[in-house]
């Protein structure tokens, strides 16, 4: 008996073409296609014998779930066989894109009604980080953002977070009001000593120019602490 060869050990534009992944999301639609084959959509060529959908299905079998991967460094996606440089920035840029999108409220101008609106704006950016991250979010006088900036990156301390770099930035913006974010790799979101530390001296000098802290918040995977909400500030 002679048998078919697996159209995933063949080249994809040989395979039927309901089943190659460009072709089916363009007939069938993004939803209906598997984790495997939207990454290899991105992924676009394969490498050796492998098949843009098997470099797909050995990042998913290392990594167990679209979300793992997206926490991951390019350098990590990097050890993957098949997977180099370009491709390990085109999958972590698309991920990015989603988590930016998932951020944003479906309005052109965000408005920060409460440290939900924060949170929903910033976990997305944030869940997936190893490392921590120092926002600072500029509000006009009606709370509309008007700007955020990731500050600084590394263990959240005195010398890394300063006061003035924050109220710098606020003055050189004409913001209103500022709200500083950061993350809890660890997934603890109760604030550190530190935390609250840093909290005490950005209030006070948001006092000196004129220009208040709204909220501190911790994001710490899909949950948050609001400084303001705690009567922290």
């Amino acid at each position: 008996m002679v048998h078919e060869p697996s159209p995933h050990h063949t080249k994809i534009k040989d395979w039927p073409e309901a089943e190659r992944p460009r072709e089916k999301l363009l007939q069938r639609g993004a939803h209906a296609l598997s984790d495997a084959e939207l990454l290899a959509i991105l992924i676009r060529v394969g490498s050796g014998k492998a098949t843009a959908v098997d470099l797909a299905r050995s990042i998913l079998v290392q990594e167990k779930n679209l979300h793992a991967i997206a926490g991951k460094t390019p350098q990590e996606l990097m050890r993957v066989k098949g997977i180099g440089e370009a491709k390990a920035v085109e999958l972590l840029a698309a991920f990015e894109i989603g988590r930016r999108v998932q951020g944003m409220n479906g309005a052109e101008r965000i408005i920060v009604h409460s440290p939900e609106d924060v949170a929903r704006f910033m976990i997305p950016r944030l869940r997936d980080r190893k490392y921590e991250s120092f926002w600072v979010l500029l509000l006009d006088s009606k709370n509309g953002l008007m700007h955020d900036k990731e500050l600084t990156v590394g263990t959240l301390n005195a010398s890394l977070v300063h006061p003035r770099e924050v109220f710098k930035l606020a003055i050189d913006w004409v913001a209103a009001a500022v709200i500083v974010v950061h993350n809890h790799p660890s997934g603890n979101r109760e604030p550190s000593s530190e935390d609250l530390s840093i909290t005490r001296q950005l209030v006070e000098a948001g006092k000196i120019v004129g220009i208040p802290l709204h909220d501190h918040v911790i994001v710490a995977g899909d949950a948050y602490t609001s400084f303001a909400e705690r009567a922290l500030l």
